[in-house]
């Protein structure tokens, strides 16, 4: 099983649950940590999922996740983070990235990644 990071962007997040939604017998196998709006609306489109949501990404949930990657509890990091729209919290979410990057785990930033990073390694 692995433990996967969701986040996304308030403009993304449509983006993400539609996602999940599409792979859930995949995201059933894993356990999952979000920050607090993104993992909110996963649990309320998909109940049975296993999901720790933490503190909203503005205020915290951006570095909880990294925290997470840190401590070695999280393989897997998906971030559908919107490049074209300013953010007052830009510094936590290129810390994010950047922890994410430093320990080599899997990270997509696009759905197109995502979708291979759930994959089953091989």
């Amino acid at each position: 099983m692995k433990n996967i990071g969701l986040v996304a962007h308030d403009d993304m997040k449509d983006d993400l649950v539609k996602f999940v939604k599409e792979n859930e017998s995949t995201f059933n196998k894993m356990k999952i940590y979000s920050t607090g709006t993104t993992g909110a609306r996963l649990l309320e489109s998909m109940p049975s999922l296993d999901i720790t949501p933490l503190a909203s990404g503005p205020i915290g949930g951006d570095l909880q996740i990294g925290s997470l990657i840190v401590e070695d509890k999280l393989d897997t990091l998906i971030f559908l983070w919107d490049p074209m729209s300013p953010h007052p919290h830009d510094v936590d979410v290129k810390a994010l990235l950047r922890i994410a990057v430093i320990k080599n785990i899997r990270l997509a930033c696009n759905l197109a990644t995502a979708k291979k990073v759930i994959q089953p390694e091989g």
